[in-house]
């Protein structure tokens, strides 16, 4: 262990001894700093140290030639003052090469989403097709927070719906919450918590009048789907979701009490859909497929439709209807009741609203009801 007052001029001559795979050269300078001349021919400039529990380590500085003398003795003396401090480089550059790539996280974050999510897939299309191809190579330290505006401001100009990107900056989010919640190395905080969410007016108000809905429920009843028309016409007299209804089970409904049991729905809550007599009557006249416990499956398969897109699109443009969204009808049954003269609670607690706010975009249909209100104090104040 010879131990020497390493310069540039000794560096440039020192070999490893006869006799021996590798000398090491300790500097007299700078305690730790160290030479290794192998017999290969190979030298390198390396620092050993003992580390806060008193355990002998080391840490390559660069192999000799691919920096100078005194950049590599500068190295050694910063890691020095380090390890005076207690600080340990090699813990350092250990926990650098443990930060995971977006990639990586990605794959967590799904395999997280699969434990509880009915539907995995849509943060899966979320992170294949726009997070993993811009982020996925890079590592989690190296995101930051102008970048990420910066691209999710090109994708708002780029012609993309408001709502895309409003659910790519989600699911980037949730990465990263979920990154710091399981304390991942390299992960001090969320580079997208802090970009400014902009208002989003996405909001529908398409209603379907009585006519539109006659034209429509005759069209459907037309379809090459047999299912079809009742699924439209439970849909118009439940309020329901396409796919609670999709999903609905014959042990969930209840004729005696006139209701229907959802399990699960987008809220994350259960609930139960009163029954009016229509879509009794509508439900009475399903056909059953022994064995098969759902309510309107697809007959072919005995299980429920994956999508009803076609048929949906061919009966709307029969009735002169294009442009209609199928969760329209939702907006439609909501309609009919509130110009019937239901107060909106109530509305809200049929279509399973998780707050008034949701039920208050349907406020201006019950304008009518409402004047009919005024209308009545105003004559009972006159009389």
């Amino acid at each position: 262990m010879p131990k020497v007052k390493l310069d540039a001029a000794f560096c440039l001559t020192a070999g490893c001894k006869p006799g021996s795979k590798r000398t090491d050269y300790y500097d007299t300078g700078t305690i730790g700093f160290v030479l290794e001349c192998h017999s290969s021919g190979t030298t390198t400039y390396t620092f050993r140290y003992q580390d806060p529990y008193g355990k002998l380590k080391q840490r390559r500085i660069a192999p000799y030639g691919d920096i100078s003398f005194a950049e590599a003795q500068k190295i050694a003396r910063k890691w020095r003052a380090e390890v005076i401090m207690g600080g340990d480089p090699a813990a350092q550059k250990a926990e650098k090469k443990a930060i995971l790539t977006y990639n990586e996280l990605a794959d967590q974050h799904l395999a997280y989403v699969k434990t509880y999510s009915r539907n995995p897939s849509n943060t899966d299309s979320i992170l294949r097709v726009h997070l993993r191809p811009k982020w996925g190579g890079k590592r989690l330290d190296e995101i930051t927070t102008p970048e990420v505006a910066k691209w999710l401001g090109e994708l708002r100009h780029s012609g993309k719906a408001p709502a895309t990107v409003e659910k790519i900056r989600v699911t980037f989010n949730r990465s990263f919450e979920l990154a710091l919640r399981w304390q991942t190395p390299g992960v001090k905080l969320n580079p997208v918590r802090g970009i400014q969410r902009p208002k989003i007016e996405n909001a529908r108000d398409r209603f379907l009048s009585s006519a539109e809905a006659a034209r429509l429920l005759k069209a459907a009843d037309a379809s090459l789907n047999p299912q079809l028309g009742s699924i439209v016409r439970l849909l118009l007299l439940t309020g329901a979701r396409k796919r609670e209804l999709l999903e609905a089970r014959w042990e969930d409904v209840d004729i005696e009490r006139r209701a229907w049991f959802i399990p699960t729905s987008k809220t994350g809550k259960s609930r139960y859909v009163p029954l009016s007599q229509a879509a009794l009557d509508v439900i009475e006249k399903l056909p059953r497929f022994k064995g098969c416990p759902w309510l309107l499956p697809n007959p072919a398969t005995r299980k429920p439709y994956t999508d009803i897109k076609h048929p949906w699109e061919t009966a709307r443009a029969a009735a002169g209807l294009g442009g209609l969204h199928i969760h329209d009808l939702r907006h439609s049954a909501a309609s009919f009741m509130i110009n019937a003269g239901i107060d909106l609670f109530a509305v809200g607690k049929v279509l399973g609203h998780a707050d008034h706010q949701s039920t208050m975009r349907y406020s201006h249909l019950a304008n009518d009801t409402l004047l009919a209100a005024v209308e009545a104090g105003a004559a009972k104040m006159y009389l």
